[in-house]
């Protein structure tokens, strides 16, 4: 990998918008090339952390729900935030649990994702979860969450019909797939 020095320089910066789950700085830099320019970066507070419970069988579990930003209805692998700070596994566990109702023995992890390094330094990481027992699922207040249970094959299907688009869903199902052969 090569490491490089950044070409920009930050002039300065300033948070333009802060919430719970995200601050948007505004800077003002010089660009490689030594010319003024802005830069408009989006920071998440928590790490993204999504899951793909895989049974016996080679079956997985998708979460459903209406995603505001997008307005769309969209099927994803069980995924929340994680505080800085907190153990992703901790969160992973905690996630899987309160989504789908399931209890994994061994978690292992499958992938490191930047969502969109082009505006914000989102990272993610997805997990693969195994050794699954059923439990009642705990979703947050604001989750109107439906769950089905489709082999990875099917899963497989919905992003390459692109009926799965979510970043970390379609990294997720793409590598399992592959390291499962299918």
């Amino acid at each position: 990998m090569i490491q490089q020095k950044s070409p920009w320089k930050t002039l300065s910066e300033k948070t333009a918008y802060e919430n719970n789950w995200i601050e948007v700085v505004h800077k003002e830099m010089l660009n490689p090339n030594g010319n003024p320019a802005i830069y408009g970066q989006v920071n998440f507070k928590n790490i993204a952390i999504g899951i793909i419970p895989i049974d016996e069988e080679g079956f997985t579990w998708l979460v459903g729900q209406y995603r505001v930003p997008l307005d769309e209805y969209s099927w994803e692998i069980p995924e929340g935030g994680c505080p800085i700070g907190e153990e992703w596994v901790a969160c992973a566990k905690r996630e899987l649990k309160e989504e789908t109702g399931l209890i994994a023995e061994e978690y292992e992890l499958l992938l490191k994702i930047h969502t969109s390094n082009s505006v914000c330094k989102e990272v993610g990481y997805v997990f693969t979860a195994k050794g699954l027992s059923q439990s009642d699922a705990q979703p947050e207040d604001t989750e109107d969450l439906k769950v089905k249970k489709v082999h990875i094959s099917e899963a497989l299907e919905m992003v390459m019909n692109n009926e799965i688009t979510d970043s970390l869903s379609v990294a997720g199902i793409l590598k399992v797939a592959r390291n499962l052969n299918i």
